[in-house]
């Protein structure tokens, strides 16, 4: 447990110093806001869907380090993902972060695996959603904002 703990503090320091594909993306055609009003964090999702595929996936925002962490996990692991297989995504990260059983069975998540470290902060678990959250609501083209509360 100590070395996916310490897995877990390198890749949520890595991606919260150097967030991957964050930028506004101009020709999104999909996109999404969320808000966690308990600590602040923001975050807007673009996608850029062609033939049911995401072509390409950014995002924008503030936030503490695992909000921030998360949204650019999520990045990496959408490009080139049908919407149905990003809907399963999803649905894997949630069980993920609220599933307190011992052992969850998933299709290899690679390195989203690190988020299920968020569950040892049980306050923080929101911070961690929030990113995937806001991506479903993308999915969907849905104009409410989303909230964590």
């Amino acid at each position: 447990m100590s070395e996916l703990r310490d897995l877990y503090q390198e890749v949520i320091i890595d991606h919260n110093r150097c967030p991957r594909n964050f930028r506004i993306l101009e020709d999104a055609t999909h996109e999404a806001e969320g808000f966690n009003p308990l600590c602040g964090d923001r975050v807007q999702i673009f996608l850029k869907i062609a033939s049911g595929i995401i072509q390409e996936v950014t995002f924008q925002g503030s936030g503490c380090a695992i909000s921030t962490a998360s949204a650019s996990l999520l990045t990496e692991q959408l490009r080139g993902k049908s919407l149905a297989e990003a809907r399963q995504l999803f649905d894997q990260i949630h069980v993920l972060l609220t599933d307190n059983s011992t052992e969850s069975t998933f299709n290899d998540l690679g390195k989203l695996e690190v988020l299920s470290g968020v569950k040892e902060f049980p306050a923080r678990v929101k911070c961690a959603s929030l990113a995937w959250h806001t991506l479903r609501s993308a999915l969907i083209k849905s104009n409410k904002p989303i909230t964590t509360e």
